[in-house]
């Protein structure tokens, strides 16, 4: 599994970066990216990695549009997609039930609510990185309202996880249309690219700033997977194998957050990802989340590349919502997941 999901980003990425206005064949893909490999290993001394150069590179502006362009957009999907599976998989973890998603209970909507309002209100005290800190606010200051709202009797409840999100989706939506209403044109425009989700634009600088959290995030997440696997067994069980679990909680919330908020602050609202993706790797792998973990990562920057690049060729020259695709794909999976886990619970009630 885990093979087959590495080459099937090879090829996607291969195909991606090969795909556009400007047609670049795979063998020349392939061979810029052998030049690029040389020259940073031959940049830190280790001339003895260095690989064949490949192919050449046959427009005269190829190299330029790879790199600067399209490189840094599907390096934005792998990190993007891969930060929210694996967020998916912490939430689904922590609530102990396949319903659970940063989009469906509001982490994206309270991300947006707080890069919206930096935006309209031109916040810039931290610098370039206000943006991204206003929407790890948001995003936590969602999180804690869904989970303290879910919380009953020492349990979680999965209606009311899900009612309530539905709740603070509807309040982060209204919040973002009054911010769309005060913005001028420019922030307006800004505001509706976050809400139909894109990485059209996406530059070197701005992957500097997404790589570090998402890593790190993704990291944390592995890091956890033990404790998640003990948790599965109910909290009462974990507590006597030594699982802290109140600090479990709260540190993959905030881990949880960290990852929605660095994909919303950049790349709009993308939704789903995070339920589709883990449910079908706990499907086909199990439930343990040392193998769940990587795969659902693994998975998640998969299918994002491949709904980026549906988005820009299904179209001849316009580019389609990378969000509206994905919740084209998640809305129809989310419905059939609650109907089925509702008729093995026999019923809510």
């Amino acid at each position: 599994m885990f093979t087959a999901l590495a080459l099937a980003l090879v090829v996607l990425a291969v195909v991606s970066a090969g795909s556009g206005q400007l047609s670049i064949p795979p063998d020349q893909v392939l061979g810029a990216f052998a030049r690029g490999w040389n020259d940073a290993v031959r940049a830190v001394g280790l001339d003895a990695l260095a690989v064949p150069p490949g192919a050449a590179m046959a427009h005269v502006n190829g190299e330029a549009t790879l790199w600067l362009i399209r490189v840094p957009r599907l390096l934005m999907a792998v990190l993007v997609g891969a930060a929210l599976a694996t967020a998916g998989v912490v939430m689904q973890g922590v609530f102990r039930n396949p319903l659970a998603e940063p989009g469906v209970i509001g982490i994206s909507s309270g991300a947006a609510v707080g890069a919206s309002a930096s935006i309209v209100f031109g916040l810039t005290f931290l610098g370039p990185v206000t943006l991204p800190v206003l929407a790890f606010a948001g995003g936590l200051a969602a999180t804690v309202v869904v989970y303290a709202s879910a919380r009953a009797d020492g349990r979680t409840e999965v209606v009311t996880l899900v009612l309530t999100g539905i709740a603070v989706n509807a309040v982060g939506g209204a919040a973002i249309a009054l911010f769309t209403f005060l913005g001028s044109t420019q922030e307006r425009e800004q505001i509706v690219f976050w809400q139909l989700g894109s990485l059209n634009g996406t530059r070197w600088c701005d992957l500097a700033i997404v790589a570090p959290l998402a890593i790190v995030g993704i990291a944390a997440c592995l890091l956890l997977s033990s404790s998640l696997d003990l948790l599965a067994l109910g909290e009462r069980q974990a507590e006597h194998l030594g699982v802290r679990v109140e600090l479990l909680r709260v540190v993959a919330i905030v881990v949880v957050a960290l990852l929605t908020c660095a994909a919303v602050a950049f790349c709009g609202i993308i939704g789903f990802v995070g339920l589709v993706v883990p449910h079908l790797m706990r499907m086909l792998l199990g439930p343990g989340h040392r193998l769940l973990t990587p795969a659902s990562a693994l998975g998640g920057a998969a299918l994002l590349l491949a709904a980026d690049l549906v988005a820009r060729t299904a179209v001849p020259g316009s580019e389609l919502p990378i969000g509206m695709l994905t919740a084209l794909i998640g809305g129809p999976f989310f419905f059939w997941l609650l109907r089925r886990t509702r008729r093995r619970s026999g019923g809510w009630g």
